[in-house]
């Protein structure tokens, strides 16, 4: 085992905790911007470091690990998902990657469940209307919603986060339904009284409120299309907080100024940070700044698992949260 401390870069500002402590630890050379590290500096960075923290924000492509150079041996990812990091390539270098699995499971189930009462209750509109001015008086038809108990949920993935916000649905009196690539076990199913459809097309004919919590990728890359959205009925609402590239957000963007489907809430987008123009503006539509995970407690617990990710490795061992090819 090796007493020499590795040397961390790190691409994005974290909380000053964390990069306290990886100072500490680490020979830790942080980023205090709050903009992304560009691509240039981020291959510099690489070539003169033994691990290189990184984020969503970061591509890391095959022409990445390609002028990468030597030195490089691990990647440790700040945020759960990685999509954005092409892990067969890393696997050909040699280059091992780890996420931050598990710690924002609560923070986004909250956000996913907040956005299904606010886009079925329309809060937003209401909230907007006050700050403006125009709440005159109080009418029996005045700014009518949706309630949600007793309406059907469909989550697409059902993970960590999906099962987390299924527990949150079952206390709002919602029937819980859900799309995966296999069911849940016999335990999980009997506590959430979950009904499994291996067809999503029959799924989403049938619910009143469909949630995304799948991961990214090539194989959910659009999973909703415009076909598939059309399944949706009338009165049903979606709500995104996992990846934008798997809905169509052009046909989606048409179904709602149509009024083909009642809602929607999205905290993620297919360009991220660009917004489709199409859904700027409509009312049926609230739109975040991808914040599901935005809390002060999973940022630290983020940082705590990418702290351990990498002592780990600089002790020798096999991080607990590596990724690998088998898992995509």
């Amino acid at each position: 085992m090796s007493t020499a401390k590795l040397k961390v870069i790190l691409t994005i500002k974290l909380p000053d905790a964390v990069e306290t402590r990886m100072r500490e630890l680490f020979n830790t050379t942080l980023w205090l911007f709050m903009t992304p590290m560009p691509r240039d500096r981020m291959i510099e960075a690489a070539r003169d470091c033994d691990v290189l923290v990184t984020s969503i924000n970061d591509p890391i492509d095959a022409e990445f690990f390609a002028n990468c150079g030597d030195r490089l041996k691990m990647i440790a990812n700040f945020g759960v998902g990685y999509d954005h990091i092409d892990i067969n390539a890393a696997t050909e270098q040699g280059i091992m990657v780890t996420n931050t699995p598990g710690v924002l499971t609560e923070d986004t189930a909250e956000m996913t469940m907040g956005l299904i009462m606010a886009v079925s209750r329309r809060f937003v509109e209401g909230a907007e209307l006050v700050q403006k001015g125009e709440f005159s008086a109080w009418s029996p038809t005045f700014m009518l919603g949706r309630r949600i108990f007793g309406k059907r949920l469909g989550i697409i993935g059902m993970g960590r986060i999906g099962q987390a916000l299924a527990r949150r649905a079952r206390a709002f009196g919602m029937s819980v339904h859900y799309h995966n690539r296999k069911p849940v076990s016999a335990r999980v199913s009997d506590e959430l009284g979950a009904t499994y459809w291996d067809d999503l097309d029959q799924m989403l004919s049938r619910m009143d409120v469909v949630s995304i919590n799948a991961p990214g990728g090539a194989g959910t890359h659009h999973l909703l299309n415009a076909e598939r959205l059309s399944k949706l009925q009338p009165h049903a609402i979606l709500v995104n907080t996992a990846r934008g590239q798997i809905v169509d957000e052009r046909a989606l963007a048409a179904m709602l100024r149509n009024k083909q489907i009642a809602g929607v809430g999205l905290d993620v987008y297919e360009r991220e940070p660009a917004i489709n123009p199409e859904l700027i503006g409509l009312p049926n539509a609230i739109l975040l700044p991808h914040m599901a995970s935005s809390t002060i407690e999973a940022r630290q617990d983020m940082g705590d698992r990418v702290i351990l990710n990498i002592k780990t490795h600089q002790d020798g061992h096999r991080p607990p949260d590596r990724v690998i090819p088998a898992m995509l």
